[in-house]
């Protein structure tokens, strides 16, 4: 039976008579081939392989592989051509909101991201970095050193992965701003209101000190790496020209002065040959200032909800839509998906890249088909406007409860349709999981993540980036949780649960991680069980937490404290232990609750 690779190859047909064992395999360039592309035949007569550049020779050597590994190679003639729809296929991992992966972590992400043929890597900083002269907003941390990068940069460079420094310069810089010696830096040193809730200092002020003062932290950064392209950040400013910046913001406009001070940061490494990646969100609301783009510097396009989410969201016009209004969120643009950002760099000739999200964070398990319609649509549209890159993101809000598992499957899926989106669009998640990533020769622990991905969204609840699993875990003032599952619904997802838990015993792992793999994955199906109960418990008593009934609200603290523990161990499966306080202290809100309403 023919075999079928990962990623799929845009093309791919099979003749009788396969190429015996000690077939000739011959190797040639051919210049005329797309950048990294292959051209790959085998039959009686040998094998012989031509590439375009040494990308091209790894790839068509990878799928090689895959096609000798299956049964019946010596009897089936494969003539496989192939090459990336995008020329530079990112992933962002987010190393700062509390989970700072240990190497052998670190080494596991690179062994996903080759097989999905990624050739970038960006590690998303904020204070997770060893800095010189900073030990007091790391020091319990965990973070990288400088031995880290270098030991990371070398084992990415091996595989054909750029290893590109990500470190935030503008917005995201709460744990600097909350030392008393940064305190003056921030744009609000005593904070700032967003829907409805206090905030602490998050933006830096736009001054030409702070612009040194970020460069310096860049600098130290990418002076580890070889890879001469960085990322600065500068997203979701959001107390721009609310203090200290506010007259000037009057006089120059908002979007003036966030782009002087961008170009600033991005200025000394322009002039020195650099490329220079930053968030696109504030050029979205004002594409008068792409005219004024340095050339070198490319805006990232990133969204996150997919658009069928947004319409969700949209059609059951409650308080979900009319508070993410009320942060400045434009649902209808998000309704539209990427095309409603992109299309506006097309028609400037500015170069752009792309950047969906994995949907893992705020979610215990993944939203898994938001996060599949999301870079399905991120793909189609770079491809329709001329994306250069596509920039799969994996990030942590809110301590990042969730292991590294449930985000393998949407990696994957990033990966094979930001190399081919039309072979790979409707690719067998499961399967590939199966049979490259878990390797579990019974085939159901693909199908386990795959379920338990799509788990928060089958309760009906439409929900921005975020899943009734986590909101009802995670009270916030800003967005909490209104609207409940019905009692099917919620009844059909804890079956869900159970199936999987009983699917989960019985796979077999044969990766190194399996047994962490099996651990966290049952531990996050425990984590969800308890979320289902308390929004259960929620729906009927009609309120949050503290008015569960006495006696429920007491089974579930008893079941609250061991899930805690659990959590801590298999935190340190895979995560430094720097951060896990910080993480772990997310929960006490929802303990304080329950406590309240079992009157202990």
């Amino acid at each position: 039976m023919p075999v079928m690779p990962f990623p799929r190859p845009r093309s791919l047909t099979t003749s009788p008579g396969g190429a015996p064992p000690d077939a000739p395999f011959t190797v040639t360039t051919d210049t005329a081939l797309p950048a990294q592309g292959y051209r790959l035949r085998t039959g009686p007569g040998g094998v012989h392989l031509a590439h375009a550049d040494a990308a091209g020779l790894r790839y068509g050597l990878a799928t090689l592989d895959q096609l000798r590994a299956g049964p019946g190679f010596s009897e089936t003639g494969y003539q496989v051509d192939d090459h990336p729809d995008f020329a530079v296929r990112g992933f962002l991992l987010d190393v700062s909101r509390d989970r700072v992966p240990t190497r052998r972590t670190l080494r596991r992400w690179l062994d996903v991201l080759s097989l999905a043929r990624f050739n970038q890597l960006e590690l998303y900083t904020e204070h997770t970095y060893a800095f010189r002269d900073h030990q007091d907003v790391w020091r319990d941390a965990s973070p990288l050193t400088a031995d880290d990068l270098r030991w990371l940069d070398a084992q990415c460079a091996a595989l054909g992965i750029a290893l590109v420094a990500n470190q935030n310069t503008f917005g995201h810089m709460e744990r600097f701003l909350a030392l008393e010696r940064h305190r003056d830096r921030a744009e609000n040193p005593d904070g700032f209101v967003r829907g409805g809730v206090h905030r602490p200092p998050s933006t830096l002020a736009p001054t030409p000190d702070n612009v040194a003062f970020a460069h310096g932290l860049v600098a130290e950064v990418a002076g580890r790496l070889r890879t001469r392209r960085v990322n600065i950040g500068a997203d979701e400013p959001f107390e721009l020209g609310t203090g200290r910046s506010r007259d000037r913001v009057a006089r120059e406009g908002v979007g003036a002065v966030w782009l002087d001070h961008v170009g600033s940061l991005m200025e000394p490494w322009l002039a020195d040959g650099w490329t220079v990646q930053f968030w696109a969100d504030v050029l979205a609301g004002h594409p008068e200032l792409l005219a004024a783009l340095p050339a070198g510097s490319v805006p990232v396009v990133w969204q996150y909800d997919a658009p069928g989410t947004a319409r969700a969201v949209l059609a059951a016009a409650g308080e979900e839509a009319a508070r993410w209004k009320g942060l400045g969120t434009d649902l209808d643009a998000l309704a539209e998906g990427f095309r409603s950002r992109t299309r506006m760099f097309r028609e400037a000739g500015q170069e752009f890249w792309v950047a969906p999200g994995t949907g893992t964070w705020n979610s215990l398990l993944g939203r898994l088909d938001n996060a599949r319609e999301n870079m399905t649509d991120a793909a189609e549209a770079g491809l329709a406007d001329g994306a250069t890159g596509y920039l799969l993101t994996c990030w942590g809000d809110h301590g990042m409860w969730e292991p590294p598992a449930p985000a393998f499957g949407p990696v994957v899926h990033g990966g094979a349709v930001s190399w081919c989106l039309g072979a790979n669009r409707d690719l067998d998640l499961p399967s590939v999981l199966d049979t490259h990533v878990l390797l579990d020769s019974t085939g159901l622990a693909g199908s386990v993540l795959d379920r338990l991905g799509r788990l928060g969204e089958s309760l009906g609840v439409p929900l921005l980036n975020a899943s009734p699993l986590v909101r009802v875990l995670r009270p916030d003032a800003a967005l909490p949780v209104t609207d409940h599952p019905t009692e099917e619904a919620m009844d059909a997802a804890a079956r869900t649960l159970e199936e999987c838990r009983r699917d989960l015993a019985d796979a077999d792992l044969a990766v190194p991680d399996g047994e962490s793999v099996v651990r966290e994955v049952g531990h996050a199906i425990g984590l969800a069980a308890f979320a289902l109960d308390l929004l259960r418990a929620q729906a009927r008593a009609g309120g949050p937490a503290d008015t569960v009934d006495a006696a429920t609200a007491a089974r579930l603290l008893r079941r609250l404290d061991p899930l805690l523990a659990e959590q801590r161990a298999c935190w340190l499966l895979r995560s430094r232990p720097g951060g896990l306080e910080d993480s772990m202290a997310r929960f006490d809100a929802v303990r304080r609750l329950l406590i309240a309403a079992a009157g202990a």
